[in-house]
């Protein structure tokens, strides 16, 4: 798991640009699978079909991180950019970045006046996204030329998955695990179906564009008819000091169960049945309920006629940071109890409200 989590966060996939983790997602998925389709925006979508009659159950998982988009360049060679995806502006002053042009990724850095000028500044100003610029070396537009970059390239974070603290503590630091860990966790349940020895049918589904409106999620399920669907998802936890926070969620103590977001409702049903699954099989789950997130469930459980729909959650901290960190134990869980529930499921299986 630690390996192809590595390398799946280390792919360049902002929204609207996930064409790296597509085609990765892609070749893995048709190593072990013969039905793997991709439509025209991306979203990537695989089946196995089990051994015996059952639900065909959907998961998906979102292949889209939060980034920028080059919007102007200054005749001095700065780059002035646009979000793409949810963004603190507090935090992105003096960040490392990586700008994907026509020869590859460049090293940048979002500039920020130095501390000595902090007595003749507002300190309590917050600079906008809009205020502030990217520093890729150059010193002309000339130059912001010959490295590839031009309006329209694509930025993303320039940090690495790391063990936080060692490999002892069993926590990762990095970015877009936001939500590469989801799709990783989607990857190893098709590893580990890939004996048929299950009822019914698995549909996953990669999404694109989650994090500017769960656009992909929209396009995906129109063509796919499911009797369940689980989304996969990075969630906040609540458990640093902050005067805010409740310690409702915490890193380490479990799968997150959605109850409820600002998307979704989850259903009563799907949500029982990981909660019973979950203390039958002694797998550690924590309920979660915040209004200030949403995922690809809020358009699953909409598409077609409605689908009885759930949410698995893995706490992280730092979310949409370059330093999103996230504990091992809780993406094991999400593993089990997503695996349980697929293998769990029989021919009169069924999820009604």
């Amino acid at each position: 798991m630690e390996k192809l989590l590595k390398t799946l966060t280390e792919l360049h996939g902002p929204s609207g640009y996930e064409q790296e983790v597509s085609y990765y997602i892609q070749e893995k998925m048709r190593s072990v699978l013969d039905e793997v389709t991709v439509d025209g925006i991306g979203n990537v979508t695989a089946r196995v079909k089990g051994s015996k009659p059952g639900p065909t159950v959907l998961v998906t998982a979102h292949m889209d991180e939060v980034g920028f988009i080059v919007k102007k360049i200054e005749p001095n060679g700065l780059l002035r950019f646009e979000k793409l995806g949810g963004h603190d502006d507090r935090i992105l002053l003096a960040q490392k970045v990586r700008v994907k042009g026509r020869y590859g990724l460049k090293r940048g850095v979002i500039g920020t006046i130095p501390a000595h000028y902090q007595k003749f500044d507002d300190a309590g100003r917050v600079r906008k996204h809009h205020e502030l610029y990217i520093d890729v070396g150059a010193r002309s537009k000339e130059e912001v030329a010959k490295l590839g970059i031009d309006v329209g390239s694509t930025v993303t974070w320039a940090s690495e998955l790391e063990y936080l603290g060692d490999e002892e503590t069993g926590r990762f630091v990095g970015k877009s695990l936001d939500d590469r860990a989801g799709c990783a966790v989607i990857m190893k349940l098709v590893e580990a179906l890939e004996d048929r020895d299950f009822a019914g049918e698995v549909v996953a589904l990669f999404t694109v564009q989650e994090e500017v409106g769960l656009r992909g999620a929209q396009v995906g399920m129109a063509p796919i008819e499911c009797d369940v669907a689980i989304a996969l998802d990075a969630t906040v936890t609540s458990d640093t000091p902050e005067a805010l926070l409740d310690d409702t969620l915490q890193l380490g103590k479990g799968a997150g169960v959605k109850i409820l977001d600002m998307s979704l409702i989850a259903h009563p049903t799907v949500k029982d049945h990981f909660i019973q699954i979950a203390e039958k099989e002694s797998i550690p789950y924590q309920p979660e309920l915040f209004t200030g997130i949403g995922t690809d469930g809020g358009a699953m459980a909409l598409a077609n006629k409605g689908v009885p729909t759930g949410v698995l959650s893995i706490p992280s901290r730092y979310s949409h940071a370059p330093v999103e960190v996230l504990d091992m134990e809780d993406l094991k869980a999400v593993e089990q109890l997503l695996l349980a529930f697929v293998k769990g499921n029989d021919e009169e299986s069924a999820f009604a409200f």
